[in-house]
């Protein structure tokens, strides 16, 4: 089976597909794209949440074939804008903050926890803490009491708030 999918903004092909492939196999071990963490392969720790036409799934759950003529945003399709000093794309302002709050620790749980709090700082640019507990239900972490999690919440809002509902760069 041939699948295409737009992925980061992309057109993708994948071809050779069998039927009950998971998405997350499709981008990490045929598009390359590693970001998306293969963990419990049933849904339950969030490690592997993409965009799938701007809604966040756990793409262990989705079969690459349902993604046909679909858009895909990984955690690698947050980064954008001009690329900065280093060659490289700037960090979206939720990845800036995680890595500015410490909420990094083994980067097992980072990539969903981090498309996870971007959907909600673009819904909700102003979260309670119990709406940022809520969001992240759905997210694992083995490393870490979750708090600077929170804080790179908080702070990736306050950021977004600060440049007036935009995305802040630091």
């Amino acid at each position: 089976m041939r699948v295409h999918i737009t992925v980061n903004g992309s057109p993708e092909t994948v071809d050779d597909v069998w039927e009950g492939e998971s998405l997350l196999y499709a981008l990490r071990e045929r598009m390359g794209l590693p970001g998306s963490k293969n963990a419990c392969e049933q849904g339950e720790c969030g490690s592997c949440t993409v965009y799938l036409d701007g809604v966040p799934v756990c793409s262990c759950l989705v079969a690459v074939g349902q993604a046909e003529g679909r858009d895909v945003r990984t955690v690698e399709g947050l980064a954008e804008g001009p690329p900065g000093d280093s060659g490289e794309a700037r960090l979206d302002p939720v990845q800036q903050a995680f890595v500015d709050a410490g909420a990094v620790q083994c980067g097992f749980c980072t990539p969903g926890l981090i498309v996870a709090s971007h959907d909600l700082v673009e819904r909700n640019p102003e979260p309670s803490d119990t709406e940022i507990r809520e969001a992240l239900a759905g997210n694992l972490c083995r490393c870490t009491g979750y708090e600077k999690i929170l804080d790179a919440v908080r702070l990736a809002a306050a950021r977004k708030r600060a440049a007036g509902g935009k995305a802040a760069r630091t």
